[in-house]
């Protein structure tokens, strides 16, 4: 009758005897020689557990942050946009409950065994006030949809703060990697949220766009109907012969933009329109008095830039460029209170405004 063995005596038993053969025809046949076989073994083991480690420390985040620049975005919000590596943050004097010059925090993604990369993400809060909406305006821009206002350019993602917060504050994702406009668009939503739950300013929570609109395409001017507004023909100097190409947004909110010339920073013959859509984006308000009488309900309110209003709410009109003094070439429009009055009538007509002249 067979026995029982609960414990597994005879299968340990069989497996050491098995154990013994091998080494025995391993030359190990002395318990000095076995002894310095399991050294070995141990020291490789802590040497491969010890390279592990550092491949995981140098390629992982193990051991880092889950959040950076007091909540501004989670790690895995970083890893998205960035790519996976060691995650570290330097926030300076930054606050997300303070507007001040250079209030900015930044996270650096380092990964690679042998050769270390780095790639950087900065988060800033900024707040437009006396500039206007204008420097938000880029005729390379995709716009957000949806509740959120915002725009991405290559250079940076912006989202303005839920309403219910102050106004004209924003929230700034810059990044050094090319490209992944969805997820700095996601990004910059997401610090806009959580500064305005940090100052206790909205109520809810805005969304992340659904779909950014396409980047305008460049292309050649319609005289006739400039920046693709319907009627918007302001009187053009017959000298100007010189290509002039053009971009506009896909879309109208928050900023629609449109430039015609080359870059702003270096052609000072660069015309710029922009329409502002979402007041939100800006601190600017109207000055006490009337409007410009030949300007008919719009009130000029910095530099470039007036207000009127629109189906009830401030919409922003902005003309910059071509009126330096000085230029090697003329003007492309030299008659500037023609080219404001005609853009007015053609850019509110275009965005279903009241008629503002």
């Amino acid at each position: 009758m067979e026995q029982n063995d609960p414990d597994g005596q005879d299968g340990r038993r069989s497996a050491a005897g098995r154990l013994d053969t091998a080494l025995d025809r391993r030359g190990f046949t002395t318990r000095a020689l076995r002894m310095r076989l399991a050294t070995v073994l141990v020291a490789f083991s802590l040497v491969l557990v010890g390279a592990l480690g550092f491949v995981s420390y140098r390629l992982t985040n193990l051991g880092g942050p889950d959040a950076v620049c007091d909540g501004a975005a989670t790690a895995d919000q970083v890893h998205e946009l960035l790519g996976s590596g060691r995650i570290r943050e330097s926030k300076g004097s930054y606050s997300a409950t303070e507007n001040h010059t250079g209030n900015s925090c930044t996270a650096t993604v380092s990964s690679g065994v042998f050769k270390t990369t780095e790639k950087i993400v900065q988060f800033t809060i900024a707040l437009n006030t006396d500039d206007g909406p204008r420097v938000l305006a880029a005729s390379d821009a995709r716009l957000f949809s949806g509740d959120s206002a915002g725009s991405v350019t290559p250079a940076v993602a912006w989202a303005v703060l839920p309403e219910g917060c102050e106004k004209g504050v924003r929230a700034e994702v810059r990044a050094d990697q090319p490209g992944h406009d969805e997820a700095r668009a996601r990004l910059a939503v997401a610090f806009a949220n959580k500064v305005a739950k940090a100052r206790g300013c909205a109520d809810r929570a805005v969304a992340a766009p659904k779909e950014l609109s396409a980047k305008g395409a460049v292309t050649d001017p319609d005289w006739t109907n400039l920046c693709g507004l319907p009627g918007f023909a302001p009187a053009r100097n017959p000298e100007a012969q010189w290509r002039m190409p053009q971009q506009v947004t896909t879309a109208t909110a928050p900023i629609w933009s449109c430039r015609i010339g080359g870059d702003s920073q270096y052609d000072s013959r660069v015309q710029e329109f922009a329409i502002t859509t979402e007041p939100r984006t800006t601190a600017l308000t109207r000055k006490d008095g009337a409007s410009t009488s030949d300007l008919g309900r719009a009130q000029w309110v910095a530099d470039g830039t007036l207000v009127t209003t629109c189906r009830g709410k401030d919409v922003f009109f902005t003309i910059t460029g071509g009126i330096t003094s000085g230029l090697e070439k003329p003007f492309l429009f030299p008659d500037q209170k023609d080219r404001v009055r005609q853009f007015l009538t053609a850019g509110g007509k275009a965005i279903g405004c009241e008629p503002i002249l």
